[in-house]
C-alpha cells in the first residue's frame, strides 16, 4: 500500500442549512416519484423566495424513480445546475448530501444547493422493490423465500437480544416514546397511542419481530436547502450549523452477524471536529426502520458503551419533553417510511428544532442536535453508516 501523509478532516464553517420541508405521507399514492418531489422543490421555493433558476446546485434520491436519475429531473423541473449529484443510499441519503453538498458550497462550485429525497408507494409496489433491491436480493436471498428487511433485522434484533440482555419492553420503551412525539406532529401517519400492552400484544411479523417493530412503507418527500451562511443571514432565513459529519461504507465486514454500524469507526472524529461531548447534545434522531438499529446507534455513536442501550433507554424518558429527546417527530415507525426520504426524515425534523421552525412539539432551548443514518440493507447488513452534529446558527434581521 502507498504512504499517505496524515490529513485532517476540513470543519464546515460557513455553511447554512435552511427551509426544512415535507411533502405529507401517504399510505398509498398513485402519484409518482417525479411528482411528490416536485411538491418538495416548489415548497422550497414557497419557503424561501427563490425561483428554480436560483438552485445551482441539486441533489437527490429516490427507490422508484427509475429509469430518471437526478440528471432526468433537471428537464422535469426546468433546472439548470452546475453541480448535480444522484446519491441512492436510503437511510444515509440525507447526511451524504448534506456533506457533499456543504463541501460544493465551501469550494465555490454551487451556491445553493437543493437536497431532495421523495418516493412513490402504490400498491403492491413494494415487493416489486424488495425483489430487485439488489444483485444480492435478486440471485440470493428472494429466490429461496429470504425477501425484505424484516427477515435481515430479525436475525439482528435476535442476536442483539442474545447477546446484550435486551428485551421487547426495552424496544417497547423506544416505541411507545416515539408514538407519543408522533401525536404531535401533523404529517404521521401513526395517530393512535402506543401502549406497552399494544406493543406486546402486536401480532408476530418475523420472530422476534413485531408488527410495532417493523416501520410502515408510503409515499412522500423531505427536502433542504445548503447554502452560505451569509447568504442565509441576507435573505433573512433561520439557519442551522454543522459542527461535523461523517459516513462509512461498508464497515467491519468480517463481523458474523452485524451489531455495530460505521459510526464506531468514525465517532472519535465526529466529536473531537464538534468540540462538544454527548452531554452537550440536545435531542438525538436515529434512523428507525427497526428499534434494534437505534439501540446501536446510540451506542455506536458514544452515548453509553457498547451493549448499553438497554439500561440507557431504561434510564431515561425519550419524548420530546424527556430527559433524553429522542426522534422527536415520531421517527419513521411512526411518521412511515417514504423510501429514501426516510433518509431525510431525521435530518429535516433536526433543522426545524434548531431553526425555531417545528411543526409538532419542540425540544425546549435545543441548541445541539445529532443525527444518525443507517442504508442499504444487503442479506444481513446494512452497508452505509452516517452522523452529523449541527448547531442552530440564528439569523440577523
Amino acid at each position: 500500500m502507498a504512504r499517505r501523509a496524515a490529513s485532517a478532516r476540513a470543519n464546515y464553517d460557513g455553511v447554512a442549512l435552511v427551509a426544512p420541508v415535507t411533502v405529507p405521507y401517504e399510505r398509498y399514492s398513485d402519484k409518482s416519484a417525479h411528482w411528490h418531489i416536485g411538491k418538495a422543490l416548489k415548497a422550497l421555493t414557497e419557503k424561501t423566495g427563490l425561483s428554480p433558476a436560483d438552485f445551482d446546485g441539486f441533489c437527490a434520491s429516490s427507490f422508484t424513480l427509475a429509469p430518471d436519475t437526478a440528471v432526468g429531473l433537471t428537464q422535469h423541473f426546468a433546472l439548470s445546475p452546475r453541480w448535480l449529484d444522484w446519491i441512492p443510499m436510503g437511510g444515509a441519503s440525507g447526511l451524504v448530501a448534506l456533506r457533499r453538498a456543504a463541501r460544493a458550497v465551501q469550494a465555490g462550485d454551487a451556491e445553493i444547493v437543493a437536497c431532495v429525497a421523495g418516493d412513490a408507494n402504490a400498491k403492491d409496489s413494494f415487493g416489486d422493490l424488495v425483489s430487485a433491491f439488489s444483485r444480492f436480493s435478486q440471485d440470493a436471498a428472494y429466490p429461496y423465500g429470504a425477501a425484505g428487511p424484516n427477515m435481515s433485522f430479525a436475525l439482528m434484533t435476535a442476536a442483539y437480544m442474545k447477546k446484550y440482555g435486551a428485551t421487547r419492553e426495552d424496544f417497547g420503551k423506544l416505541c411507545i416514546a416515539q408514538r407519543d412525539n408522533a401525536l404531535k406532529f401533523p404529517h404521521a401517519l401513526m395517530k393512535k397511542p402506543l401502549t406497552m400492552e399494544d406493543y406486546l400484544g402486536a401480532r408476530p411479523i418475523a420472530e422476534p419481530l413485531h408488527l410495532f417493530d417493523c416501520v410502515m412503507p408510503c409515499a412522500g418527500a423531505e427536502a433542504f436547502i445548503v447554502m452560505r451562511e451569509e447568504t442565509a443571514r441576507v435573505m433573512k432565513l433561520p439557519f442551522a450549523r454543522i459542527l461535523s459529519a461523517i459516513e462509512r461504507h461498508n464497515a467491519f465486514p468480517t463481523d458474523n452477524i452485524q451489531l455495530r454500524g460505521g459510526w464506531a469507526v468514525d465517532r472519535d472524529d465526529l466529536w473531537s471536529m464538534a468540540g462538544v461531548r454527548p452531554d452537550d447534545v440536545d435531542f438525538l434522531q436515529t434512523y428507525d426502520d427497526y428499534p434494534v438499529i437505534s439501540m446501536m446507534q446510540i451506542e455506536d455513536l458514544g452515548f453509553c458503551k457498547k451493549g448499553e442501550a438497554k439500561d440507557f433507554v431504561r434510564a431515561y424518558s425519550l419524548t420530546v419533553d424527556g430527559t433524553f429527546p429522542h426522534n422527536t417527530s415520531g421517527g419513521q415507525l411512526s411518521v412511515g417510511q417514504a423510501g429514501a426520504a426516510g433518509g431525510y426524515l431525521g435530518l429535516v425534523e433536526a433543522i426545524r428544532q434548531l431553526t425555531g421552525e417545528t411543526l409538532g412539539a419542540a425540544v425546549k432551548e435545543a441548541k445541539i442536535g445529532v443525527v444518525s443514518g443507517f442504508g442499504m440493507i444487503n442479506y444481513d447488513r446494512g452497508l452505509c453508516s452516517a452522523a452529523a452534529i449541527l448547531a442552530a446558527g440564528g439569523v440577523d434581521g
